[in-house]
Order: structure tokens, then C-alpha cells, then sequence
């Protein structure tokens, strides 16, 4: 990498582990202070980003909070290479799993792991596991070895190497879900009074919830135990309601919605977000639902329309500021809807139709600026 890169991967590492546990008030200096800085690295070394920039007239002379910093549109990834080091010489690229088009899938490029894998591990342990130091982790998805391409591969290999014991063990294989394994660990855990994080995709759990039901069988896991899911349904030939299927937690495995947080995460950032169930819970005893993230990123909801920022209970569209994402983009514009609250945000689903006039904008801007 060359050296510029180097220096600003060493300052966000160092950021991510000055901040583990959140940003205090007085922090937000620093963390506007390196966004600028950032910025500065993106718009000289990513061409399609800095063209982009420009034509909104946005540049590091006139940028000065970061808020102003635009937000690429997430469906850049799909269209250019975003990327400020060159592509050749890179470590991994993780790829967006292209349900809605196959041949069309975003990328993400990581010169670089180090700052991805320092994003991942603190919000993990602090939102997943605030109360206990390890767990054994039973993953009902592929690990890296079987995707090198995906980022949720990647996170979930991490959070067993990190911060499971070892009777952790991965239930899909090759040849899919491992569901008599999975039945049997499950036994043999429920009978040693040993706690166990289930954790996946969501639709993994769909999977698994329909082969108990047709073999009758229920699981009463330890106190401590607790699921993980991510993704949702999203380009799935069957939908199951998200409350319904906590609810079948509870039914199935014997843990409550309390001990069951959800990971909001994307191909195209390079840190998580999280349900705060088990966090608050831990900490206060009272639940929050809301989602929340490290202090290394930072959510804003925007006008549909006008792509401004609007106030909290307001709904609108959600754009992310990940300084983890050094290489492609800080600012992300995703599709999603949502809005914020005063312990985090709500996600309330796809942008869609007229709602998405002003990514549509945002796109035709990127294209346009690189000549597509």
C-alpha cells in the first residue's frame, strides 16, 4: 500500500481502539477531525468518488464538517470500482450476493483487512456478548473457507476465532445445513446446562424452525444462551415475520426476545450495527430495540427528496459514515428506510418507488460525473 494509506489506516485503527465501548461527547472533534482527513485521502486516490464530489461541488477545501461529505450512492459499488488503492493489489473483495441481479454484484475492495477485522471484533463482544467473556457459537452459515467473497462469512469465521470456546462448531457445509448435527449439539448442550449463541441469516433460521417442526422437537437452552440473525429476507422465495420468528425463538430454543439481537450490515461498509436488546438489558435492565453502531460510524436519515437531514422520528432515507470503510467510501447512501430516535434508529425497509427520488438523483449524478 502506499504510504498515505498506511498512515490513514493507522490513524483509524487507532480511533477504533481509543473508542471501544462508544464516543464520548467531547470525542466528536476527533472523529469530525478524521472524517475531514479521510475525505481529504478518498477524494485524491478514488477517481469515480472524487468526480462524483465534484460535480456537487464538494471538495476538501470547502468540506469542513461531516456531515457535508457526500454520500455515494450504494448502488455505485455495482456500477464502478471504488477503490483508492489499485485493485491488483489488494487482499480480499467482498461481494454483494447479487439476488435481485445476479450480474450485477456490488464490490467492496480491502487492500486491507486489519481495519476491517479491528471494526468487527469490539461491537461484537460490546452488543452480542457485554456479559460474558467467551461462548460456544453454533453458525448455521458458511464460514470463510467456503466464501471467500462474503463479508458475512468473513465476520462470522471472526466472532468463532475471537470469541467463541471450543466446542464452537459451523453447521454448513458443501452440502448446506448440517440439521442432525445442529439437533445434536443442541442436546448435548441443553443437557450440560452450557450456554450457546445460535447465530446466522435470518432465513438459516427458517430452515432449521421447519425441521423441528416436522420432527416435533424443542430445545430448553441454558440460561445465557442467545440468537444472532442477519440479513433478513431479503430476495427470498418466503418471508416469515420478524416478531414470529422471535417468537418462535422463544418457542423452539427457549430464549426470550431479550437475549436475540439482529446485525444490520452491508457488502459495501466495513463495520455492523445492532439491535441494543441485550446490551441495555445487560446495562440497565430495560430493553432497547433501537439500533446503534461504534463510534467510528455515524447514521443520519435524509429527505427522500431532497436528500437533507431530517429530525428524529422522521422518516426518511438512512445514510452511513463508516471511517472503516477507508479504501472505497466513507459516506454511504444506502436504499433503506428508517428513522432515528434518541438511543439510535428504527430500519423500516426498502426505499421504493417515488419514496426514492432522491437516490435516483444521486445515481443519475455518479453516472453522469463518470461519463456512464
Amino acid at each position: 500500500m502506499r504510504v498515505e494509506s498506511q498512515q490513514i489506516t493507522c490513524e483509524i485503527i487507532d480511533f477504533i481502539h481509543q473508542f471501544p465501548e462508544g464516543l464520548p461527547p467531547d470525542a466528536e472533534t476527533d472523529f469530525n477531525k478524521l472524517a475531514l482527513k479521510l475525505f481529504n485521502f478518498q477524494f485524491k486516490f478514488n477517481l469515480p468518488y472524487k468526480k462524483f464530489c465534484q460535480s456537487k461541488r464538494k471538495t476538501p477545501l470547502t468540506v469542513k464538517d461531516w456531515k457535508d461529505i457526500p454520500a455515494i450512492p450504494i448502488q455505485g459499488f455495482k456500477e464502478m470500482v471504488l477503490s483508492s488503492e489499485p485493485v491488483e493489489e489488494i487482499e480480499a473483495v467482498f461481494m454483494t450476493s447479487g439476488t435481485t441481479n445476479p450480474n450485477a454484484k456490488g464490490k467492496n475492495y480491502h487492500p486491507t483487512l486489519a481495519v476491517w477485522d479491528a471494526s468487527m471484533k469490539g461491537p461484537f463482544k460490546l452488543f452480542v456478548l457485554p456479559d460474558v467473556e467467551k461462548i460456544t457459537m453454533f453458525v448455521l452459515s458458511p464460514g470463510a473457507e467456503l466464501n471467500q467473497n462474503s463479508s458475512l462469512s468473513r465476520y462470522l469465521t471472526n466472532a468463532v476465532t475471537f470469541l467463541g470456546t471450543e466446542n464452537s462448531r459451523f453447521f454448513f457445509d458443501e452440502n448446506g445445513l448440517d440439521m442432525e448435527g445442529l439437533a445434536v449439539a443442541l442436546k448435548e448442550s441443553e443437557e450440560r446446562g452450557e450456554p450457546v449463541l445460535l447465530i446466522g441469516a435470518t432465513f438459516a433460521y427458517v430452515h432449521v424452525l421447519d425441521n423441528l417442526k416436522e420432527k416435533n422437537a424443542r430445545f430448553k437452552l441454558a440460561k445465557g444462551s442467545r440468537i444472532f440473525d442477519t440479513g433478513g429476507f431479503k430476495g427470498q422465495s418466503r418471508e416469515v415475520e420478524m416478531n414470529r420468528l422471535y417468537s418462535m425463538f422463544n418457542e423452539y430454543f427457549h430464549v426470550d426476545r431479550t437475549m436475540c439481537v439482529n446485525m444490520y450490515g452491508m457488502t459495501e461498509l466495513s463495520s455492523q450495527i445492532y439491535d441494543q436488546t441485550i446490551l441495555s438489558n445487560h446495562l440497565t435492565g430495560t430493553i432497547v430495540f433501537d439500533k446503534a453502531g461504534p463510534a467510528w460510524v455515524k447514521t443520519i436519515v435524509l429527505d427522500p427528496n431532497t436528500l437533507e437531514p431530517v429530525g428524529n422520528g422522521e422518516t426518511g432515507v438512512i445514510a452511513h459514515y463508516d471511517l472503516a470503510n477507508w479504501n472505497s467510501c466513507q459516506a454511504i447512501l444506502t436504499e433503506d428506510l428508517g428513522y432515528k430516535t434518541e438511543e439510535g434508529f428504527v430500519l423500516l425497509g426498502r426505499v421504493k418507488g417515488s419514496e426514492a427520488r432522491g437516490c435516483s438523483i444521486a445515481i443519475d449524478q455518479l453516472l453522469q460525473a463518470n461519463g456512464k
